[in-house]
């Protein structure tokens, strides 16, 4: 098998791709993440998904073959609780991270009832929609703690040479006050150039260095109150080795940016 990249995804608001409005306001975003397929050497086996929606006292692994869909959204058009990505499980390559994390000096716990949350089924449904590849999730782990975060990718990175694609799904940008409001437009574009700067800078370590300080980047809290969103991007740098990372793309939805990243 060739190396795969890894891919941190801002993912959006809710279950944008099936609402008609929605779609509309991210076009570009849809599009980019057709395109994504085509900036990998080969199709995956499996896909390892990091979201900013499943955290848990411990880092844990979904271990269920057919995993629910989980419908982690609030006020949106009742057809949006009835969506399927009906994309299989695979628990042999979560009983790989379990023992790599593990092996790493890390604790991590199993989880047979995690399910898709709209981080996992909206990008990957738009990148693989005929959902053939099965699909194995990763939480964060509550402490927040960006240094660990990154030692988890690097935990996992050699999972990269057997043919799985690591995925942090989050956003650039979250802080719930601050979508559709022009002063948030400058917050999230100060605190992307600094996230930008760091995983393109081609020292790992300095990276590395640089998103574990993110708290004192330009507009830092403004841009993310709490850090859920953002601790995807430390398991997909840490999982980058010295691969460098560049923005795949930046859209602008709600007056705020959202940036996509790939490594390697």
């Amino acid at each position: 098998m060739t190396r795969l990249p890894t891919l941190f995804l801002s993912h959006g608001g809710g279950p944008w791709p099936f609402m008609e409005d929605r779609r509309v306001q991210y076009a570009k975003t849809a599009a980019e993440f057709g395109r994504l397929p085509q900036l990998l050497p080969e199709k995956p086996k499996t896909v390892l998904v990091i979201t900013g929606h499943w955290e848990a006292d411990s880092f844990t692994v979904s271990t269920s073959p057919h995993p629910p869909m989980v419908y982690d959204y609030y006020g949106f058009p009742e057809h949006t609780y009835h969506l399927k990505y009906p994309a299989p499980g695979k628990p042999e390559l979560a009983a790989d991270v379990r023992a790599l994390l593990r092996h790493a000096g890390l604790d991590c716990r199993e989880d047979p009832n995690q399910g898709f949350d709209h981080g996992t089924f909206v990008p990957l449904g738009l990148m693989y929609p005929d959902a053939d590849m099965p699909i194995v999730l990763l939480s964060l782990k509550a402490s927040y703690d960006a240094a660990e975060h990154i030692k988890v990718g690097q935990a996992i990175a050699s999972l990269r040479d057997d043919g799985i694609l690591i995925v942090g799904s989050g956003l650039t940008y979250h802080n719930m006050r601050g979508f559709n409001r022009p002063e948030s437009k400058p917050v999230s574009y100060d605190f992307e150039a600094y996230l930008n700067e760091a995983i393109s800078n081609p020292d790992a370590a300095r990276r590395n260095a640089m998103l574990v300080d993110w708290e004192n980047a330009p507009s830092a809290r403004l841009a993310h109150p709490r850090e859920d969103h953002l601790l995807p991007l430390m398991v997909a740098a840490g999982a980058a080795g010295q691969d460098v990372g560049k923005r795949v793309f930046v859209d602008e939805v709600a007056s705020v940016a959202m940036a996509s990243y790939v490594f390697g």
